[in-house]
């Protein structure tokens, strides 16, 4: 979202939802539905995932061996998608997320049953694959992107008879309170580089443009709003108190005649903050705007809460 200074609400823009974390069913067929939850920013989906796959008349491999499988389809890619990630370890309580989903859970109950927070996770049953291989096969070619998805480490397993159940997640890890200062500048680093090269946002082309500076006050105000997120687990450009962006700078004192916010829940690195913006056109086009000349930034943690997480970008143009 930005503004410019006359009227401040006149050219302010949203295309997102004002809420959050709603899921959306896509994608069904008879072999299963995927369903996925997004973050305003993103772009970068943060995916919640249940597949049933099917291969009738076979016995069932170990489980062990379909972890191995799991990783061997990261080891050597598939489907267009690159090898060489780092093997899964085996998780105790990803175990239990997988014995709570033969149980009949969805896997973001059996999340909260088996006391496991993921950043991102995914979930599949298999039933009779054999031992013979088979099972590599239908790995990589029914749900390669995400047993290839690099954020994933952890793997849990759970089998009854015929059937295993999988349980692939992105551990909860936060950044720390203490290197806020380092990743706060992580992120205008990254996104001096990112302005430094033309991009497209969207249908808008952007040419290179001239760096941010850091400003204390657009920090202060970056922080105060990604604590009130936290606090109240809510995502959205207007605050509780109803304010815009553009009102709650003016409150932090930075006199400004061009502003703009860019948000995000659910991420755990300045890196992937800062992809998920540009991957987003108008998150993109904020970071992008050559007029904009300052940059604060803040993230704040509530462990208790399923996104954990907060990022807000403040950009200024001073008077």
């Amino acid at each position: 979202m930005r503004a410019k200074n006359s009227p401040p609400s006149s050219s302010r823009r949203n295309s997102f939802p004002s809420r959050h974390g709603q899921p959306v069913v896509v994608n069904c067929s008879r072999s299963g539905c995927a369903v996925m939850w997004r973050t305003m920013t993103d772009p970068r989906i943060r995916c919640q995932i249940r597949l049933l796959l099917v291969a009738l008349l076979a016995p069932l491999a170990a489980a062990a061996d379909v972890i191995d499988y799991v990783n061997s389809v990261r080891r050597h890619g598939c489907g267009g998608h690159a090898g060489g990630l780092v093997p899964l370890r085996e998780s105790t309580r990803l175990d239990e997320v997988a014995r709570q989903l033969a149980q009949g859970a969805e896997l973001r109950a059996a999340q909260q049953l088996a006391g496991y927070h993921a950043a991102s996770a995914f979930s599949v049953q298999i039933s009779g694959v054999p031992p013979s291989g088979d099972v590599g096969r239908v790995i990589a070619r029914q749900y390669c992107e995400q047993s290839t998805n690099p954020a994933f480490r952890e793997i849990g397993t759970f089998q009854r008879g015929a059937d295993v159940w999988l349980a692939l997640a992105e551990p909860f890890a936060p950044p720390a309170v203490r290197d806020r200062a380092a990743i706060s500048r992580r992120v205008l680093e990254l996104t001096n580089e990112a302005r430094a090269r033309a991009r497209q946002c969207g249908s808008a082309y952007f040419e290179a443009a001239p760096p941010l500076a850091p400003n204390a006050i657009l920090e202060r105000a970056a922080a105060q709003y990604a604590r009130d997120m936290a606090t109240y687990g809510y995502m959205d450009h207007t605050g509780r108190d109803g304010s815009s962006p553009e009102e709650r700078i003016t409150r932090s004192g930075y006199r400004w005649r061009e502003t703009g916010e860019n948000l995000a829940s659910g991420i755990m690195t300045p890196e992937d903050a800062v992809a998920g913006w540009l991957r987003s056109p108008e998150h993109c086009a904020n970071l992008m705007d050559p007029a904009f000349r300052h940059m604060g930034v803040a993230y704040a943690v509530n462990p208790r809460l399923e996104a954990g997480v907060y990022w807000a970008q403040e950009f200024g143009t001073p008077r």
